[in-house]
């Protein structure tokens, strides 16, 4: 069975820091796309960043230059580094699976349930 779960949020003062784990399982993830995604309440899903097989990355602008994506194939795992946190991050964060290297939603075929990460003011 195909698993991505996500791991790492939960509540941080604005300014703070949190790190977020996506550990995949049922199959090997090293040759996908995967991204960050997140929702926030009445929201829609919204891309945030992702990272090649080769370890291309892109961001979307809100959060360009304060959250890292990487990845470690070994363990088979993605990470999203979260710095100067805003109240206005606060959402429920996704990881996902894709074999096209891709910002839309429907490219992405594998989903984890989500993290919940607060920032408070």
């Amino acid at each position: 069975q195909v698993q991505l779960v996500e791991s790492g949020g939960g509540l941080v003062q604005a300014g703070g820091s949190l790190r977020l784990s996506c550990a995949a399982s049922g199959r090997t993830f090293s040759s996908d796309t995967m991204a960050w995604f997140r929702q926030a309440p009445g929201k829609q899903r919204e891309y945030i960043a992702h990272i090649t097989k080769t370890g291309n990355t892109n961001y979307a602008d809100s959060v360009k230059g304060r959250f890292t994506i990487s990845r470690d194939n070994a363990k088979n795992t993605v990470y999203l580094q979260m710095n100067n946190l805003k109240p206005e991050d606060t959402a429920v964060y996704y990881c996902a699976a894709s074999s096209q290297i891709a910002i839309a939603t429907t490219w992405y075929n594998y989903w984890g349930r989500g993290t919940q990460v607060t920032v408070s003011s």
